[in-house]
């Protein structure tokens, strides 16, 4: 595939609640994934495909999902960007938080091998 058919399909799953059948199949094994800030008790940057599920497992352990919207992709050579817009409990302290964050993936050889995450977090 190239890196508008892996962002088009990375964006259908996702909208399905499919995130990690988007990672198993999408992403190559040695992957990075990058935060902006590291949440609570994790690190800020995580490498191959176990260490991206167990942070996708905390956040959906952590966070009431009320909503979610997924725009984009926009392409660019070998990078694309999505937008992502969540409402969410955060389930520790109760707080509800509206969020808006986005993604910049890099592809190479037909696998995302990068995605790096933008957002505005209180305190950075």
């Amino acid at each position: 595939m190239n890196t508008m058919e892996i962002a088009e399909k990375m964006i259908a799953l996702c909208r399905e609640g499919k995130n990690a059948d988007a990672v198993k199949t999408l992403f190559a094994d040695d992957c990075e994934s990058i935060e902006a800030g590291a949440p609570p008790g994790t690190e800020r940057a995580v490498k191959g495909i176990p260490a991206i599920l167990g942070k996708t497992e905390w956040w959906l352990g952590n966070h009431e999902i009320h909503s979610s919207e997924i725009f984009g992709p926009w392409p660019h050579d070998d990078r694309f960007i999505v937008g992502f817009k969540f409402d969410v409990t955060n389930k520790p302290s109760g707080m509800r938080m509206q969020m808006d964050e986005v993604g910049l993936y890099t592809v190479k050889d037909g696998k995302i091998v990068r995605e790096e995450f933008f957002y505005h977090m209180p305190g950075m």
